[in-house]
């Protein structure tokens, strides 16, 4: 039976929740998977260093709850930048790349989505840039041994901020396990036009990221007053024939006076409905 599958960004939920809580609460709203984070704070970060039992009791969650964790938003990347002009930055973002390919393969992740930053705290040039491919060169053999996908994703420096950016890099790769997690609320806040870049990527497109934005401003946007135009960008995936993951990203802590449970049920609705149409349209 074909189904779009889609997910939910973990921050949409109170981080207080267990991980049962949390799949569970995701499930009873209609998602099929959670988008899990290790950010650049200790406490995420560290959960590539749990221990059998930690990482059994998160497969025996979802297990319990059949709701799976079938992502990973790899943004710590961020602060140990795989661009970055000292080496041992260079190395400990490597090391976590490893990690988290690992952790992949033992909680049952599909996908470990690499944020295309070269560099964040860091001036952008060529000796970064260079930096970034050779370590998304090895980050990608990892992954290839391991049989994980690596999704790049595009974000709010010049870098890789539209699809041709990420295209480039791809090719430069040139690996069946690397492919492009676009996100059209970034893509939008860019000054891009979605449903266009979705049609450029056609075909290297691994999963995409449903939020809204407003220009330069990529978090906290609620669906439907921002400037993403979701129904010709939903249009643009059935054209295009696209069928993978979806993922919703929001942040709960960023609208602490809504119950982020109805929030993110209406959120689901919101691209039930948007998926329906647009695939009724071309079947």
């Amino acid at each position: 039976m074909l189904k779009m599958p889609v997910g939910l960004y973990e921050k949409a939920l109170p981080p207080e929740l267990t991980w049962e809580e949390r799949l569970a609460a995701a499930g009873e709203a209609g998602y099929d998977f959670i988008d899990i984070s290790i950010d650049e704070s200790d406490e995420r970060l560290s959960r590539l260093d749990w221990s059998a039992s930690d990482r059994g009791t998160l497969r025996q969650a979802i297990a319990n709850t059949g709701v799976q964790v079938s992502t990973m938003c790899l943004s710590t990347h961020r602060k140990y930048a795989l661009g970055s002009r000292d080496p041992k930055i260079r190395r400990q973002g490597q090391e976590i790349m490893y990690k988290a390919i690992e952790f992949a393969v033992d909680i049952g992740l599909r996908v470990v989505q690499v944020m295309a930053y070269d560099v964040f705290y860091e001036p952008s040039d060529e000796e970064t840039r260079a930096n970034f491919m050779e370590g998304l060169a090895l980050s990608t053999q990892m992954a290839s041994q391991a049989g994980v996908m690596l999704g790049l994703e595009n974000l709010d420096t010049p870098f890789v901020e539209n699809a041709n950016q990420g295209l480039r890099v791809i090719k430069a790769i040139n690996s069946p396990w690397l492919k492009l997690y676009l996100d059209m609320g970034n893509l939008a806040a860019a000054g891009y036009y979605p449903p266009d870049e979705l049609r450029l990527a056609k075909n290297n497109l691994l999963g995409i990221h449903v939020k809204d934005a407003a220009p330069k401003v990529i978090r906290g946007i609620p669906f439907g007053e921002g400037i993403v135009p979701f129904r010709e960008t939903f249009a643009a995936m059935a054209e295009i024939g696209f069928w993978g993951m979806l993922a919703v990203e929001m942040w709960g802590y960023m609208h602490p006076d809504e119950d982020p449970v109805e929030v993110v049920t209406s959120a689901r609705q919101f691209v039930n409905e948007l998926v329906t149409e647009a695939y009724a349209a071309v079947s």
